[in-house]
């Protein structure tokens, strides 16, 4: 009976390690809705919070299932951590195809005598586009941006060629300078004057641009395109992640089978020594 007890052991400490993990994401989704300052929680954070403690709360439930199923060699809690573990394989997968369906559309164009890219709401897929485009939603977004200072980040007071040669990210090339193509003058990295004559631009967004520095370009479709570049690049990293996660889960999924089954024949040789 070794075998058997080595596959519970190993399957137990693999969900055990899946339940600390789950723990800490569900702390993580609990301490971002904690008011820690006088203004409370940021909208940033609770942008952040409900997915946390869904997928945190998710993960517990089942990793307890395995462990409780493993240690008291209990069929039907393994039958049901077999069931959400399968679940949470689905959506894994699900978000993975996805993930790819609405991020495969959209690049920032180089931009002549420019170290950084531009980017064009209209290169983003529909799906995308229309998260941003609704009024609520890119008033937390914008929000976001705000408290969380990305514009000021750029203000050093740099000559126009070493900010035009800087690898601006993509929420920084959007929101916090007009667009290349408005020819606006540089008198610092989050201060432009408009030309006196007329502009032969047709982009809105050289109209919309302010000096405020709480308006810049904050309400510019180059701004939700340049939010929608930086989601791209976090969705590959994210993309990596649950890759990994996939493959944890389909291999604990199967020590899972493996416990099932080992369980089944505890059972029947039990039954057969008459116990």
């Amino acid at each position: 009976m070794a075998r058997p007890r080595c596959s519970n052991a190993v399957f137990a400490s693999f969900n055990i390690l899946t339940l600390l993990l789950g723990a800490a994401v569900l702390a993580g989704g609990i301490y971002a809705g904690t008011p820690r300052h006088r203004g409370g929680a940021t909208d940033c954070e609770r942008i952040l919070r409900t997915p946390a403690l869904i997928l945190g709360a998710a993960i517990m439930v089942v990793s307890a299932a395995g462990i409780a199923g493993a240690c008291c060699r209990a069929s039907l809690l393994l039958w049901l951590y077999l069931f959400l573990a399968a679940l949470l394989i689905l959506a894994a997968l699900c978000f993975a195809v996805f993930a790819l369906a609405v991020t495969n559309a959209g690049a920032g164009r180089a931009v002549s005598g420019r170290g950084f890219k531009e980017y064009r709401l209209g290169d983003y897929s529909s799906w995308l586009r229309r998260r941003v485009e609704d009024g609520p939603t890119w008033g937390r977004i914008r929000s976001c941006l705000v408290e969380a200072g990305v514009c000021r980040s750029l203000q050093s007071n740099r000559t126009f060629d070493e900010f035009v040669n800087d690898n601006l990210s993509p929420v920084q090339s959007g929101c916090c300078k007009p667009p290349a193509e408005c020819n606006f003058a540089y008198l610092n990295e989050t201060y432009w004057t408009k030309p006196s004559g007329p502009t032969n631009s047709s982009n809105p967004d050289c109209n919309t641009w302010s000096n405020d520095q709480s308006e810049l370009c904050y309400s510019c479709q180059s701004c939700k395109a340049g939010v929608l570049g930086n989601l791209k690049n976090s969705w590959k990293k994210i993309a990596i992640i649950n890759a990994a996660f996939m493959v944890l889960l389909i291999v604990v999924y199967s020590l899972g089978c493996c416990v099932l089954r080992n369980n089944r024949r505890h059972k029947y040789t039990l039954v057969g020594n008459g116990k």
